[in-house]
C-alpha cells in the first residue's frame, strides 16, 4: 500500500513539491486558496495589471496521480490533518508549507481571490492618479517595488523609505550600494536609517501624512507600506514542543521537524530553518525535501538521512528595478543589469511557474 503524504500549503515550496511526489506516493495538497498566486510578478502587475492573468494560476491541472482539496487546515495530529470542513485527512508524513502574509495588494487574505484581483485594479488606479508615492519598507519588495514605478511611470515623484542605512544590509556592501545608485538615478529619493513614527496602516495603502524619525513631516498622494513578511504559522504554534522565533516562524530541528512528532515537518517561510523567506530559500529546501521523503516512502531511516544545511549568509538574492536594470548577489559575486535582467527582470518567472501548474 503507498505511503500517503499531506502537504498543507500550496506556495511555492509546498506545491513544487507536491508534484516532484506525485509518482512515488499518495499525495494530498490541501491549500484554501483556488489559485497559486505568482508574488514578483504581482509586484509588477501594481503597474502592468494585464499580468494578473498569468500570475494567479488555478491549482486545478497540477497533480496527475494526487489529489488537491481546496479547504483550510485547522489542526494536525501525528497522523491526521482536520480540516474547516469537517473532513479529516489520514497521512503517513505531513509537511506544513503555509507561507506567510504580506501587505496589501502582494498576497490575498484568505483565499480571497477575487479581492486580490480588485486591490491590484483599486491601487493600480490610485497610481496613475498619484503624483507622489511614498514606500515605507525597503526590503525585497519595497525595492522592487520602487524600481517598477520608476520605470513605467518616470513621471512619479517616488521616495523609499527604511530604517537601515542602507539597502539590504545583511548582504555584501556592494548589492545594496549599486541598487540605491540604480534607484537614485530613477529619480527615486531615499531616505535611509530614517523609521516612519505615524503609519496609520501597516498593510493598507492609504494618503497622507508621513512623520520620520529625523523629525522631518512629508505629505504624500499616495503611501504603501511594505514592511515584511510575517510567517503563517499558527497551525504549528500549538503543537508538542514547538517555539516560534523571529517573524511569527517557528523553529525546526535539522530535519526541518518543528515538534516532538516525528511524521511532522515545516519548510518555507513558516519554517526558522536558517534559510530567508525568500524563493530562493526554497530551492536549497525542496531537493533536500523530495530526496528525504522519497527515502522514507522506500522504507529509510531519518536518521541515516543527512541533516538539511541552510543557505546561510551566501544564499542568493535578485533584485529587478523594473525589466531592464537591477543588480543580484550570486553567493560568489554581484551581479548587473544583465543577468538579473536574464534570470529574472524579463520575465520573472511567470512562464516557469505556469509551466509547473501545468498551463500553456
Amino acid at each position: 500500500m503507498s505511503k500517503r503524504i499531506a502537504i498543507i500549503g500550496g506556495g511555492y515550496l509546498g506545491a513544487e513539491l507536491a508534484k516532484s511526489l506525485d509518482d512515488t506516493a499518495d499525495i494530498t495538497l490541501i491549500e484554501q486558496r483556488s489559485h497559486f498566486v505568482h508574488t514578483p510578478s504581482m509586484i509588477r502587475a501594481l503597474v502592468d495589471p494585464t499580468l494578473i492573468d498569468r500570475s494567479l494560476i488555478p491549482y486545478d491541472k497540477l497533480l496527475k496521480n494526487g489529489q488537491v482539496i481546496s479547504a483550510r487546515a485547522t489542526g494536525i495530529d501525528e497522523g491526521v490533518v482536520s480540516l474547516d470542513n469537517g473532513t479529516r485527512v489520514e497521512a503517513d508524513y505531513i509537511v506544513v508549507a503555509t507561507g506567510s502574509s504580506n501587505a496589501t495588494p502582494f498576497k490575498p487574505v484568505g483565499n480571497d481571490i477575487e479581492g486580490l484581483r480588485q486591490a491590484n485594479r483599486q491601487i493600480h488606479d490610485q497610481l496613475m492618479a498619484a503624483r507622489s508615492i511614498c514606500i515605507v519598507g525597503a526590503g525585497a519588495v519595497g525595492t522592487e517595488l520602487a524600481g517598477e514605478i520608476a520605470h513605467a511611470m518616470p513621471d512619479k515623484k517616488i521616495t523609499l523609505i527604511s530604517d537601515t542605512d542602507r539597502l539590504f544590509p545583511t548582504m555584501p556592501d556592494k548589492l545594496g550600494n549599486e541598487l540605491a545608485k540604480k534607484l537614485r538615478d530613477a529619480g527615486v529619493t531615499l531616505h535611509l536609517g530614517n523609521r516612519a513614527e505615524n503609519l496609520q496602516s501597516m498593510t493598507e495603502p492609504y494618503a497622507g501624512s508621513l512623520k520620520l524619525s529625523d523629525g522631518s513631516e512629508h505629505e504624500f498622494d499616495l503611501i504603501l507600506p511594505v514592511l515584511g513578511s510575517r510567517a503563517s504559522s499558527e497551525l504549528l504554534e500549538n503543537l508538542p514542543g514547538a517555539a516560534r522565533s523571529t517573524a511569527n516562524r517557528i523553529k525546526v530541528d535539522d530535519w526541518l521537524r518543528p515538534s516532538s512528532l516525528s511524521n511532522v515537518f515545516a519548510a518555507g517561510d513558516v519554517a526558522d530553518s536558517g534559510d530567508g523567506m525568500t524563493i530562493v530559500a526554497i530551492s536549497r529546501q525542496l531537493p533536500w525535501l523530495s530526496a528525504m521523503l522519497k527515502g522514507l516512502v522506500a522504507g529509510k531511516e531519518l536518521g541515516h538521512t543527512k541533516p538539511y544545511k541552510p543557505w546561510g549568509p551566501k544564499a542568493p538574492i535578485l533584485v529587478p528595478l523594473g525589466p531592464k536594470r537591477g543588480n543580484s548577489f550570486m553567493s560568489l559575486f554581484t551581479a548587473g543589469d544583465f543577468l538579473t535582467r536574464k534570470m529574472k527582470g524579463e520575465g520573472l518567472f511567470i512562464t516557469k511557474y505556469n509551466k509547473l501548474l501545468n498551463r500553456s
